[in-house]
C-alpha cells in the first residue's frame, strides 16, 4: 500500500508545483457555465497526474473530473480532481488544492492525498492508519456543542443544487457558531480531518471532489455520511463531521 500513497503524494506535489507556477498568470478558459469554470490548467494537471501515476501502475485506470483513462473495469482506479477550487484559482484566491484518490475494485477508498500548493500543505491517509498532516498525526475535533461549531456548506454548481442546499446554509448559520462556504469540497474535507472545522455538507457533489478527503476524515476518527444521489448520475450527498455533534439535518 504504501508504494500506492508515495505515488499518490509525488503526483500531487508535482500537480501542485504546476498550479502554484501558473496562479495569479492568464489563464485560458476551457468553458464557462453560470456557477462554474473549467481552465486548461485543470487538464494540464491532470494529464501530469495521470502520467505520473499510469507510467508507474499501467494496469490501473484513472477517473477524473476532466476525463477518464485506462480500462475503468480496473480494480485499481485512481479519483482525481487536478484542481478543486478552479473559481477561486481564476479569480485569483488562494485557496484551492488536488485530490488524488485510489479505489478499489470501485468500492473502497484505499489511499487518499490531498496538497494546497500555497500553504505547502500535505495531507496523506491509507485505510486503517490515521491521517497525516505534514507528517504529523491529526484527529478530528472534540467539540460536542453545536452552537460552538464552525461548519462548511457547499452550494454546488447548479441550479437545482444550489436550491436544495441554500435552505440548509440559511437553517444551519442561526444554529452554530459560523458557516463558511470556501469554495473547495477537498479542502473542506481535509480540514474537517484536521478539527478546523466541525463539519462539511453538500449536497449533488462528485466523487473525485470528496474520495480523498472522506478517507481523510474516517482515518482521523470522524464520521461521513456518503449517498448516491437519485437521478443524478455520479453526484452524491455528503455530511462529513467530527462524529460528536448532532446536525439533524
Amino acid at each position: 500500500m504504501k508504494q500506492y500513497l508515495d505515488a499518490a503524494e509525488n503526483a500531487a506535489r508535482a500537480a501542485g508545483k504546476l498550479l502554484r507556477e501558473n496562479f495569479r498568470q492568464r489563464q485560458r478558459v476551457k468553458s464557462v457555465a453560470a456557477h462554474d469554470i473549467k481552465l486548461e490548467i485543470d487538464v494540464q494537471t491532470q494529464e501530469l497526474i495521470g502520467k505520473l501515476l499510469l507510467d508507474e501502475f499501467p494496469a490501473h485506470a484513472l477517473y477524473g473530473e476532466e476525463g477518464i483513462v485506462g480500462d475503468q473495469s480496473s480494480d485499481h482506479q485512481w479519483v482525481v480532481d487536478p484542481l478543486d477550487g478552479t473559481v477561486n484559482y481564476f479569480y485569483g484566491i488562494p485557496h484551492f488544492c488536488v485530490s488524488i484518490a485510489l479505489r478499489v475494485r470501485q468500492e473502497e477508498i484505499v489511499v487518499g492525498v490531498i496538497y494546497d500548493p500555497i500553504r505547502d500543505e500535505m495531507w496523506i491517509g491509507q485505510k486503517g492508519q490515521v491521517s497525516k498532516l505534514n507528517g504529523t498525526p491529526i484527529h478530528v475535533s472534540d467539540r460536542a456543542d453545536l452552537a460552538e461549531t464552525v461548519i462548511s456548506i457547499g452550494l454546488a454548481k447548479t441550479g437545482e443544487t444550489i436550491n436544495t442546499n441554500f435552505p440548509m446554509l440559511q437553517q444551519m448559520i442561526h444554529r452554530v457558531r459560523k458557516c463558511r462556504v470556501l469554495g473547495s469540497a477537498a479542502l473542506d474535507l481535509a480540514y474537517v480531518a484536521s478539527g478546523r472545522f466541525d463539519a462539511y455538507i453538500e449536497t449533488g457533489i462528485s466523487l473525485w471532489d470528496i474520495a480523498a478527503g472522506s478517507l481523510l476524515v474516517e482515518n482521523a476518527g470522524g464520521t461521513v455520511d456518503l449517498r448516491p444521489r437519485e437521478n443524478m448520475k455520479d453526484k452524491y450527498s455528503i455530511a462529513a463531521s467530527n462524529g460528536r455533534i448532532d446536525l439533524k439535518l
